[in-house]
């Protein structure tokens, strides 16, 4: 009889072999283990998120009907009514338009100069780094509400401390009071790109800056020809996060309606959406809600294919 038909007979299996059952105890383990960790985070994430989006799309799908002039209203589904009058409405229209152009304008400028301040922290001729590091990084830790409050102040004429200038600029004015939002959303978020940026900066590995010193680049060479392009991933992500929080301005600009009769309550989405469901009309604005997110998600997916493409390319 050969060892592997005693093993058998005597029913124990060689050692290489692995039995059936440990396979599905450590499985059920596995996913004992997935449930706790996930499951918090599926909850709220549930409770939170799904639902009042299911919610807000539910609501965009109602209207509401009287019996007569005076009768008590009632909500009825009305299928896509809601969203016609969101297609028809100019107001709702050019406060997309009007971020868009804050975007296409504020966007840029802001992540151009959050680089450029990662750049000289990551430089090695910058002294002082903790220094400059929490004097970019500050103006984050304002609230937005403070800063618009400050900025709208400093752009006052008969409040600002510097009259000669505010009084030959009207910052306030309608050509200008958009741009005078920008500063304050740059001032503000600045600092914030840029620990994004600067981050990416600190992972690329030293071994690269060396190799381009032994090649003779300078400071000016690494950056432009290192550094920009291994943190492209990030200005990536600033970028997408940036359209984000254009399309959904709020703060600011409701702020400046108390200091500037050119800002309306529907000069952005997110005023117009706020005003209709002051009226209230919680269903059209939700409806414009649902709109404002599908039209974020264009744009978002629409840089993060443009630039996948550039690096396959």
């Amino acid at each position: 009889m050969t060892t592997t038909e005693l093993l058998v007979t005597r029913g124990t299996r060689p050692r290489g072999g692995a039995r059936r059952g440990d396979g599905r105890r450590r499985g059920a383990r596995h996913r004992g283990a997935i449930t706790f960790f996930i499951g918090p985070f599926a909850a709220l994430f549930l409770l939170f998120y799904l639902l009042p989006i299911g919610y807000a799309v539910w609501q965009s799908l109602q209207v509401i009907e009287r019996d007569g002039t005076y009768g008590a209203p009632r909500q009825v589904f009305g299928g896509l009514q809601q969203y016609v009058q969101v297609f028809e409405s100019g107001e709702f229209w050019a406060s997309v338009g009007r971020m868009l152009l804050f975007g296409v304008v504020q966007v840029p400028i802001m992540l151009g100069l959050a680089l450029l301040f990662a750049l000289l922290l990551d430089s090695p001729i910058l002294k002082g780094k903790r220094f400059f590091r929490l004097a970019f990084f500050a103006p984050y830790a304002v609230p937005g509400v403070i800063a618009a409050i400050m900025w709208g102040f400093l752009y006052s004429p008969n409040l600002s401390p510097f009259t000669d200038v505010t009084r030959a600029v009207d910052f306030l004015s309608p050509g200008a009071v958009l741009w005078s939002i920008a500063n304050v959303v740059t001032w503000v978020f600045v600092g914030y790109n840029m620990l994004i940026i600067y981050s990416a900066l600190l992972a690329i590995p030293a071994e690269v800056y060396e190799a381009a010193r032994l090649d003779g680049a300078g400071q000016i060479r690494i950056a432009w020809s290192i550094k920009i392009p291994m943190v492209a991933p990030a200005l990536v992500l600033t970028t997408v996060f940036s359209i984000i929080g254009t399309l959904q301005l709020l703060a600011e600009p409701q702020v400046f309606r108390s200091f500037s009769s050119a800002v309306s309550s529907t000069f952005t989405p997110n005023m117009m959406i706020y005003a209709t469901s002051s009226i209230p009309n919680t269903n059209l604005a939700a409806a414009f809600s649902v709109v404002l997110a599908l039209a974020t998600f264009v744009l978002s997916f629409a840089v993060l294919r443009g630039s996948q493409r550039k690096v396959q390319q």
